[in-house]
């Protein structure tokens, strides 16, 4: 496990809104967690989001149609994989995360991402361009997201593609549509879309990403599916809305 501070990183973070932790875990590690997410689709093992459920383009128009039972993300993952768990809020990545959080005591979320993507071939849906924090409620809009890549990430895959800096912008309501992804008929959003690179990563590689980060993803071209735990962090002072789907289970802190 890479256990080498970035405070190299926090800069470019700073500028970017994201960062590449290469090699954060060892490949038998990967292999391992990846085999045990495997044993839980095969049969699946709920609970879990369906490419139905989401109504993205392109996606099976409900559960029983063909591909509608094409599990999108399998959810509630620190509590169903213990070493995933153990990883996500132990101390190397919780020094990673407070290098770019200033430092911060820090929680993570069981409400938000706390899930393994997994992406199918055949019936996996891209995601339009967006924020995560379109649905989140917090007093901060300040919350950082870790990708742990179980498998080669490319854009035939479906690799993350993001905006570098688009985290300090403020745009007006009228470039997104009404479920708040970026149009994609505007000027003024395609010169933004140009900026745009895809995030390739090889298993074991860390992404740590700013939840204002405008980010997509495409489908997965290829004949096996793609794996990657993601989980969300705040600053313990950074407290989720009471009454908000950010509030429904505690979060879980950190060990420092």
């Amino acid at each position: 496990m890479n256990s080498q501070p970035i405070n190299l990183y926090g800069q470019r973070f700073e500028r970017d809104g994201y960062v590449v932790v290469p090699g954060f875990l060892e490949a038998s590690a990967c292999d391992e967690m990846r085999g045990q997410v495997m044993d839980a689709l095969r049969p699946l093992l709920g609970p879990a989001e369906f490419e139905a459920d989401v109504g993205y383009p392109g996606a099976p128009a409900d559960r029983s149609a063909p591909g509608g039972d094409t599990p999108r993300r399998l959810l509630n993952a620190a509590s169903r994989f213990p070493e995933l768990c153990a990883l996500a809020t132990g101390e190397v990545l919780a020094a990673h995360l407070q290098e770019l959080f200033g430092h911060a005591e820090l929680m993570m979320s069981q409400n938000h991402h706390n899930c393994v993507m997994t992406k199918h071939p055949g019936f996996s849906t891209g995601t339009a361009w967006h924020q995560d924090i379109r649905y989140w409620s917090f007093d901060r809009p300040e919350l950082i997201s870790a990708w742990l890549a179980l498998d080669h990430e490319t854009a035939y895959n479906g690799a993350l593609s993001v905006i570098p800096g688009s985290h300090q912008l403020v745009l007006d309501r009228g470039r997104f549509d009404r479920d708040l992804f970026l149009r994609t008929d505007l000027d003024d959003n395609r010169n933004l879309l140009a900026q745009a690179r895809v995030i390739e990563l090889r298993p074991g590689d860390l992404l740590l990403f700013h939840c204002r980060l405008f980010h997509a993803a495409g489908r997965n071209m290829s004949e096996r599916v793609k794996c990657a735990a993601v989980f969300t962090y705040h600053a313990t002072d950074n407290h989720p809305i009471p009454g908000t789907r950010s509030a429904q289970y505690p979060d879980i802190r950190l060990n420092p």
